[in-house]
Parts: C-alpha cells; structure tokens; sequence
C-alpha cells in the first residue's frame, strides 16, 4: 500500500507565502510524476502544476511566476513553493502520483488535501 501525505497549508494574508509538502511512504518501487491540484469551494478540482520524475515541469496559467514545484527523489517528496499569493488560490490543494509498486503493479495515489486559505 502506498500512501501520500500533505503538509503546509494553512492561513495567509494576500501577498504572502507558503510551502505544501507531500511525501509518499509504503511499498514504493518508482514513482513516476507528482501533480498538485487544487479545489475551491463548489468549483471543480483543476491541475496547479505538475514535475515528471527527471525534473520537467508544467504549470497552470493563473500560477505561472508565483509558484514553484520540486521533488526530492531520495526522499519521495513533491513541494510546492507558492508566493504572491491571491485570495482566489484559496482551496484544497492535493498531490497525486502514478506509483510503482513493489508488486510491480501501477496504482494512481491522492493523498487527502490540505486547505490553504489566503484572506486578510
């Protein structure tokens, strides 16, 4: 079983900053791209931005410039660095990830979102 567990949201006034961590545990063999998405309140989850395992990275428009993703291989970890944050950022933000298992069967993991809210 593979899980993933987000960290770092919280409270922040407009302009400011956080850094969300995700970092993935269990019976792992290779993961392959991590993905931070997003849900606001009654609106459709969307992709905020995405990192393949050798570094490549895609954005979404509305977050090109403020924020930055990055892994740490070594430790199974996907971070999402976010700045000049905008009350519309406001939601859940989750990781996903398509793992390799020990198995060697391939399971498309969530981890269970943390809530990042930007108002003064």
């Amino acid at each position: 079983q593979v899980q993933l567990v987000e960290s770092g949201g919280g409270l922040v006034q407009p302009g400011g900053s956080l850094r969300l961590s995700c970092q993935a545990s269990g019976s792992i063999f290779e993961i392959y791209s991590m993905t931070w998405y997003r849900q606001a309140a009654a609106k459709q989850r969307e992709l905020v931005a995405s990192i393949t395992s050798g570094g490549i990275t895609i954005y979404a428009d509305s977050v090109k410039g403020r924020f930055t993703i990055s892994r740490d291989n070594a430790k199974n970890t996907v971070y999402l660095q976010m700045n000049s944050l905008k009350p519309e950022d406001t939601a859940v933000y989750f990781c996903q990830a398509p793992v390799k298992t020990i198995a060697r069967s391939i399971v498309n993991v969530w981890g269970q979102g943390t809530q990042v809210t930007v108002s003064s």
